[in-house]
């Protein structure tokens, strides 16, 4: 199969990736002062690299300090990187900070949205960690006192700043997919029994906790579906009550998409993937992480690309979090706007519950 050709539109969205962004970080704060942020929460899966990357960026991000309520915990991160050495503090302590602008939320599932209704009372912006907790209510309130205030909520959905999802969701905005008939994705991996221990706590399983990610793109790319029917395998009941084995059906009016997450697949993490069909061509990504790779099929040559199938290599980015917390930057010196609005997102989550039977 023939490599394709980047031509220069390509070249110029390729330059805007995770690895570009981190690269010019530096210039982009050169005459501008550090913003102040925090964090609160080492429990949630994706805690310490979402600190890293706030801490890759010191001419960006002044970080003020780590909140950790869990004696026992934070006795036991204190020494771990990339924790170790960095100053600890009260919840009361860090929303109190003068000129503090951000708190990444970085708790367990349940604590998240609680967590977050406390940051956005003391009128700061937020990074929060996925899923939104298990109630859409709860969800709606959070994201309408937000409103409220003015403060934007970044979720952690890792895929958004992705380059092959950038890519995609590209070729979709210039139609050259034609009109899209199909969505399918895959994500998944192989759960020890500590791990599905700790997700049998939640009724949706892997679908509510990591298939999240996908769910999110699917309704960015389609928006809210019309229905959405869950399929939940519990494979190993005398064990545990983990949903270890999922798919999710999103019907939309022209179009169905599938969702599927595995967490006894031995392959699970080389087997992530993702597609998008239209009336007019097709776009694969596999692998999706680290360094994503696509597979662009097209019934008529577009750009510089050509009729048939091409490969489509992208730049690995520099790290899994490092564009999104570089765009929180933006929006909160009022540069931009998040792309993701509140509507969105709660319209996300709700999919996320329906997709895990927990509503």
């Amino acid at each position: 199969m023939d490599n394709a050709k980047t031509p220069s539109s390509r070249r110029k969205f390729l330059a805007t990736t995770a690895g570009s962004l981190a690269a010019s970080s530096g210039l982009l704060a050169v005459d501008k002062p550090r913003i102040k942020i925090g964090q609160i929460g080492t429990k949630h899966p994706h805690a310490s690299g979402k600190l890293d990357a706030i801490l890759k960026f010191p001419e960006t991000f002044e970080f003020v300090g780590l909140v950790e309520p869990d004696a026992e915990r934070r006795k036991e991160m204190e020494q771990k990187k990339p924790y170790a050495g960095l100053p600890w503090m009260s919840e009361e302590e860090l929303l109190s900070t003068e000129e503090l602008k951000a708190v990444a939320v970085e708790t367990d599932i349940a604590n998240l949205v609680p967590t977050a209704m406390r940051v956005l009372k003391a009128g700061l912006h937020i990074h929060l960690d996925k899923p939104a907790g298990e109630s859409l209510e709860q969800c709606k309130a959070m994201h309408a006192l937000a409103t409220e205030r003015g403060l934007t909520i970044q979720m952690g959905y890792m895929l958004r700043y992705n380059p092959a999802f950038e890519f995609a969701h590209q070729l979709v905005r210039d139609g050259w997919l034609g009109e899209i008939t199909e969505i399918s994705g895959m994500i998944g991996k192989y759960m020890n029994d500590s791990g599905r221990l700790q997700l049998a706590q939640y009724e949706g399983g892997g679908m509510f906790e990591l298939a999240c990610h996908l769910i999110d793109q699917v309704v960015s790319l389609l928006g809210e579906p019309e229905k959405v029917t869950a399929h939940t395998r519990r494979t190993f009941p005398d064990k545990d009550t983990f949903a270890d084995n999922q798919m999710a059906v999103f019907d939309y009016p022209k179009a169905i998409a599938t969702i599927r997450c595995n967490h006894i697949d031995p392959m699970g993490g080389a087997r992530r993937q993702f597609s998008i069909t239209g009336t007019e061509g097709t776009f694969e990504i596999r692998p999706l992480e680290p360094q994503p790779k696509g597979r662009l099929g097209l019934d008529r040559p577009r750009g510089d690309f050509k009729k048939g199938y091409q490969d489509i290599e992208f730049e690995r980015p520099s790290g899994r979090y490092d564009a999104e917390f570089l765009d929180l930057a933006k929006i909160i010196r009022g540069e931009k706007k998040l792309a993701w609005d509140a509507a969105h997102d709660v319209a996300t989550h709700e999919a996320v519950l329906q997709a895990g039977e927990m509503m």
